[in-house]
């Protein structure tokens, strides 16, 4: 019996996310970094979560340790680098959607060796999970994740890799290689349509879904915005609808997703339950500001759908 359901293994980054206050703009703090995101909401839904990065010995670093101990994620593992740097980004809305800004460059989980994995928690996880961005901060951390993989899956754990492809990171062209080599030892593949579509240049869902299980994964959950998402397996798949709300940001909802369908597959078994369950979990993230703050927790998913279905019934 291993002692975790999930090890999430990326990049931590400080959020600051910008909101207007009585007319005043300001920056509002919170905490983000793709598979870190991941790991909170996977957390939330009820599943048992470790981490593995690097942080800065700051203050930021400190806020992290702090997250993840309210949380309840394991984090014995994380390395603080003195004099280290923990990464930061910043959200800003325009009329046409949010816009990015980051100062993570040299950030202490950039830093990330081989030698430097927790070699008892990757043999002691039932899914490890990762992601493009995991292997793009760096090309120590690149060969770090790659490492994490090989030793998991020797393990016996189920390997999870969400593309989250930032061009800003590297090329195209690196990214395509790098990440479906990764995708080709995974059992678990999560690109998002607009990510599939560059890294595969095809266009279609069912395309995607296809190029994706060739390359060896028993499952792709390939997400389609407020559409929903379409979960293939080389037997079976469906578009699973999503659920309406009044979207106020969309920031980290990817990662919502991820989490929660994660611990819903633990707990099931299915996929498409699973994919039902990340759906709600997605949708009412968007409610609030930021990427970790609105994170549902699994009594509040299990309302929505509730709620859902019962609405359905009556109409």
């Amino acid at each position: 019996m291993k002692n975790f359901d999930i090890l999430c293994i990326g990049e931590p980054l400080m959020e600051f996310a910008e909101v207007t206050r009585n007319d005043e703009r300001m920056m509002l703090p919170g905490f983000g970094g793709d598979t870190m995101n991941v790991a909170v909401a996977a957390a939330r839904q009820g599943a048992n979560v470790a981490v593995f990065t690097a942080l800065g010995d700051d203050t930021f670093g400190r806020d992290f340790l702090s997250l993840w101990d309210r949380e309840g994620i394991d984090r014995s593992t994380v390395i603080s680098r003195q004099n280290g740097r923990t990464g930061v980004y910043f959200i800003t809305y325009r009329p046409d959607g949010h816009e990015f800004t980051y100062a993570r460059a040299g950030s202490a989980a950039s830093l990330m060796t081989a030698d430097e994995l927790p070699s008892n928690l990757l043999a002691d996880t039932r899914i490890l999970h990762v992601s493009g961005i995991s292997q793009a901060i760096s090309e120590s951390a690149s060969d770090a994740v790659s490492v994490a993989i090989a030793k998991a899956k020797s393990a016996g754990a189920l390997i999870s890799y969400d593309t989250n492809l930032r061009l800003r990171l590297w090329s195209l062209e690196r990214a395509r290689a790098i990440i479906h080599e990764a995708i080709a030892h995974a059992d678990i593949a999560r690109p998002g349509l607009d990510d599939a579509r560059q890294l595969t240049g095809l266009n279609t869902p069912d395309e995607i879904a296809d190029f994706y299980l060739r390359l060896g994964p028993k499952i792709v959950a390939l997400t389609l915005g407020s559409e929903g998402c379409l979960v293939a397996t080389p037997d079976e798949r469906r578009v699973v609808p999503g659920i309406k709300v009044e979207a106020v940001d969309a920031s980290g909802a990817g990662d919502t997703f991820g989490g929660a369908f994660l611990a819903e597959y633990l707990r099931s078994g299915d996929p498409f339950t699973a994919a039902r369950h990340a759906n709600a979990a997605a949708a009412l993230q968007t409610r609030g500001h930021g990427a970790v703050a609105p994170m549902p927790t699994r009594q509040e998913v299990e309302t929505a759908l509730t709620e859902r279905t019962a609405s359905r019934n009556a109409s």
